[in-house]
Order: C-alpha cells, then sequence, then structure tokens
C-alpha cells in the first residue's frame, strides 16, 4: 500500500518590526506585547536611558542603557527578585559580597534581600535587559525619571535625584544603605 504525503507550504512569519502596527503594541488588555529593539516608553534616570518593555505586576521587563562608568547606588530590594541579562557590553555587577564582571549574554540573579548594583565598567554605552519580579518596581524609575525625548545623549543628572530616591524607598520597600547612597562599585 502506497501512502502518499501531501506537502503543505508553511505560511513564513513575517519579522514583528516589519509589521508596522504590531510592532506598536505597547500593552493590550491580555497583557501583550511586542515591541522592537529601542521600541517602549523611555525615560533618563541617573545618566542611564530606561525603556519599559512591559510593566506589570507580575512581571516588569526594561531595557537599560547604561553609560561607561555609571550605574545606580549599591541597594536592597525588600519585596522583589531582580534579574539582569546582559545584552552588550562590560559590567560589575555587586551581588553580596561578591563582585562579578558580566559581558554580552551574561545572565546574573539577585535574590530579594540581596545588597546588589552593577556598573558599566567599559568605554562605550552597555545594554541589559532588567526583570524584577514580581513587577510594579519600574514605576519607581518611571515616577524618578525624566521622560526622553532623544534616546542617544544623556541630559545633566539632576543631583536632587538621589534625594529624592531615598525619600521614595521606603514606598518601593527599597532599601539604600547610607553609606551606599553616594557610592557606585
Amino acid at each position: 500500500m502506497a501512502v502518499s504525503v501531501i506537502a503543505r507550504r508553511r505560511a513564513e512569519p513575517i519579522p514583528l518590526c516589519l509589521l508596522g502596527v504590531l510592532s506598536k503594541i505597547k500593552t493590550m488588555d491580555t497583557g501583550d506585547a511586542a515591541l522592537c529593539k529601542g521600541e517602549g516608553r523611555s525615560v533618563w534616570l541617573l545618566g542611564d536611558l530606561y525603556t519599559f518593555k512591559l510593566t506589570g505586576e507580575a512581571l516588569s521587563v526594561t531595557e537599560l542603557t547604561a553609560f561607561p562608568q555609571n550605574g545606580p547606588p549599591p541597594h536592597i530590594h525588600v519585596g522583589e527578585d531582580e534579574s539582569f541579562w546582559m545584552l552588550d557590553g562590560e559590567f560589575s555587577v555587586l551581588l553580596g559580597e561578591r563582585t562579578l564582571r558580566a559581558g554580552p549574554g551574561a545572565f546574573v540573579h539577585v535574590p530579594k534581600g540581596t545588597l546588589h548594583t552593577y556598573k558599566n565598567i567599559g568605554n562605550t554605552p552597555g545594554r541589559m535587559i532588567v526583570l524584577p519580579t514580581p513587577g510594579g518596581f519600574a514605576r519607581l524609575w518611571e515616577e524618578l525619571g525624566e521622560p526622553a525625548t532623544q534616546l542617544t545623549i544623556p541630559p545633566p543628572v539632576d543631583l536632587g535625584v538621589i534625594e529624592k530616591l531615598i525619600a521614595l524607598a521606603p514606598k518601593y520597600h527599597l532599601q539604600i544603605p547610607p553609606s551606599a547612597a553616594m557610592k557606585r562599585i
């Protein structure tokens, strides 16, 4: 008995960024998100560019562009874990009492309650995906940040943002050790 096979040609998927309308979907009632590189709402904060890909209660996804020798002060998240997936550049990451070096492709998971920070130790901007879980923490970055009207050159850093960060920290279950408030690794 001969078996005949009918070959079907699969429809090739259209690249997301070529779809125009679909590439602009930010968040739908279903929680879907479909964004391309560089898309999303962006703010400048402490000299770095935060581009929000997904902000929700369960998960937040933010593309962060860190400029050379820049990073936040050491801090502790009481309510959420935070993970970093390095895309470009070289970073130094403080994880508890250890300092790690993380380049493209590296993934660092920071359990809640762990003192941590990062610093771009390269000579060019570095990029990473930041994943706080559960979500909601990105609201702090939105509250502190300055809306980005251009995405390539950071505006001058407002020195008052550290004081504002310290004042807002309890609202977001964030601890910044006093000796670390002005220190970066």
